[in-house]
């Protein structure tokens, strides 16, 4: 039984931070986030709950439970910023209690409410819940797999828990695939053989419980493959043409992805040394008290009691997925899985070296550790103070866009963006800057403060709502960054503009302008961009022709019927010469334009 006071603290937090970031500010973000979202929504409006579309033409490569939660939450809510960010928010919520309930079992109360509290308020489960991924609801599924691990092996009369290992193992493969039953598996696995507790398997109904699995995750899987047998349009050759669901699944997207050979090659790497540096990052600010963690694990693997059987396996259950994905294609939040267990070992460290506090070295260490965070709290404050300063005579014209550079080989990190700012950006972001400057600088002296009279669950707490206050002024400026990673005041201008028969026109890749597709609700022809995500379902007999050459669009732009063209500011003088006359600018935002062959009435 969860501690109530415990759990009411998570959901008001909670509620706080997610439920109000679901709403807009800032719109839904071209690339993933508009294109996820689209899929969702194209599942109310076709009614096809087995092959996923996003512009209308198969999407095959994700599996579909995020899809899913989306789009019930659209029929319940309609189609909003709000509905669709809904799901990752109440994911993350059971992600929360999740690490609550299983730390509660395996180490106590306050370590597995500090658990859930890491994982609440640190960095890493925040900016990877921004965008329509689903991590976040992977890594809750195999939370809850893994609590029920550990309770059917601590007690035999509780095998029954066993189940519980096989049911979220399959709904972890109908949310990203493979990996949610591989995780557990493995893991599991290494852990008995290295506890030598291998005997434990027959108490885990494996053959039942692998009856259940399929039952629950195979349906979509062969649904799925009947409906889409293979792409048998002649077009543009390519690795994927001809095959069916089944090969571009399970080798195109599972096999071929995870060796970096995936077709067609989309994917940015983050080097190997950075991508797990930053996990610091990440799991902040709670990743100070990691020391305390490690000081924790039992030092050899046999003959150990429960508590420190369940600190080997969480241990082990880190360790493993930062290792599988060393020697994959690297993203930051791949490792989302990873999170809860580090969260769970620094709730350890944390409410032992609490208990332990009358003992001078612990006193001395969970100090030591709050003061390192006191003074980079102090240094932020500096940083942050000194750019209010030197901005406060600086003004900007128009949107933020207009004064950031560009840096495409750092976007295949998750703050990439973060290296387009200048110094007239950071006037744009003043009030986002002075108020993060001062939240770092009163949260950790105030945590430093009371960790020095011995009030550890208030230091804690306080570290909890300095990350609420930091996360408010992140989403302040992620509204600034709005019209430079989203295209929904573009979209809006279209919406005003459309009549019954015009085209609308992506130039490049349909990633780079999704959000025009999800807002305006219109299907969008695609200039120069058969590539990416929608390649493989374009070859389908079924598949909309919207793919148009430089020829295609010239004769398209003579045309009597109005045509709407999304393009990079960039492109703009190419592109003009390629449609001729006449060409209008009807809208700019955000280093992009939507071009017109007519002028607005």
């Amino acid at each position: 039984m969860l501690n109530r006071k415990y759990v009411l603290i998570l959901v008001t937090f909670w509620a706080i931070v997610y439920v109000a970031a679901c709403r807009y500010p800032p719109p839904l973000l071209d690339d993933a986030d508009s294109v996820h979202a689209e899929a969702a929504r194209e599942i109310v409006e076709t009614g096809d709950w087995i092959t996923l579309h996003a512009n209308k033409i198969r999407y095959l490569e994700k599996a579909p439970l995020m899809y899913w939660s989306v789009a019930l939450s659209y029929k319940v809510f309609g189609v909003s910023e709000f509905s669709s960010r809904l799901p990752i928010a109440l994911a993350t919520l059971g992600l929360m209690l999740a690490t609550m309930l299983l730390g509660t079992f395996a180490f106590g109360e306050k370590a597995g409410f500090y658990g859930a509290l890491c994982i609440g308020s640190c960095i890493g489960i925040y900016l990877f819940t921004r965008v329509l991924w689903p991590d976040v609801l992977l890594t809750m599924l195999i939370t809850m797999a893994f609590y029920c691990f550990l309770r059917a092996i601590e007690d035999p009369r509780r095998s029954r828990f066993a189940y519980g290992i096989y049911f979220f193992g399959a709904l972890g493969v109908l949310t990203k695939g493979l990996i949610g039953a591989a995780f557990p598996a493995i893991i599991i696995l290494v852990f008995l053989l290295v506890t030598g507790e291998i005997r434990k398997l027959a108490t885990l109904r494996i053959f039942s419980g692998s009856l259940l699995f399929l039952l629950v995750a195979a349906p979509w899987h062969i649904a799925a493959g009947l409906s889409n047998p293979g792409s048998m349009m002649i077009a543009t050759p390519s690795p994927s043409q001809g095959r069916g669901f089944f090969w571009f699944y399970f080798m195109n997207e599972h096999f071929l992805r995870y060796i970096g050979k995936r077709y067609p090659a989309d994917y940015d790497t983050v080097p190997l040394p950075l991508f797990l540096a930053l996990h610091v990052v990440w799991l902040f600010p709670w990743s100070f008290f990691l020391p305390l963690a490690i000081r924790e694990m039992p030092r050899r693997v046999r003959n150990l009691n429960q508590h420190h059987r369940s600190m080997l396996f969480v241990g082990i259950w880190a360790g493993l997925i930062i290792l599988f994905f060393c020697f994959s294609t690297t993203q930051e939040y791949y490792t989302m899985p990873a999170y809860p267990a580090f969260a769970l070992l620094i709730g350890v460290g944390l409410a032992t070296a609490e208990a332990r506090w009358h003992e001078a070295k612990s006193k001395a260490l969970l100090n030591g550790m709050q003061m390192a965070l006191a003074i980079l709290g102090m240094l932020v404050f500096a940083g942050g103070t000194i750019a209010f300063w030197s901005t406060r005579h600086t003004s900007v014209e128009g949107d933020i866009s207009s004064t950031l550079t560009r840096n495409p080989d750092a976007y295949a990190l998750s703050l990439g963006h973060v290296l387009d700012l200048t110094p007239a950006s950071l006037a744009e972001l003043r009030a986002p800057v002075i108020g993060t400057a001062l939240t770092f600088l009163l949260g950790t002296l105030a945590a430093f403060f009371l960790r020095r009279r011995a009030k550890h669950f208030a230091s804690n707490l306080t570290l909890a709502v300095m990350m609420a206050a930091f996360f408010f002024f992140a989403h302040l400026s992620l509204g600034a960054f709005g019209p430079y990673l989203s295209s929904r005041s573009l979209a809006e201008v279209i919406n005003h503009e459309y009549q019954p028969g015009d085209a609308i026109v992506i130039n490049g890749e349909y990633e780079g302008g999704a959000s025009i597709n999800f807002y305006t609700r219109k299907m969008v022809y695609i200039l120069n961009g058969r590539s990416a995500n929608l390649e493989y379902g374009s070859f389908f007999e079924d598949a909309p022709r919207i793919f148009l050459d430089n020829d295609g669009i010239a004769q398209m732009w003579r045309m009597p019927n109005r045509v709407f063209l999304f393009t990079d500011s960039s492109k703009l003088a190419e592109l003009t010469r390629v449609v001729g006359e006449p060409s209008y600018t009807l809208a700019e935002s955000g280093g992009k334009l939507i071009l017109s062959n007519q002028q607005s009435e």
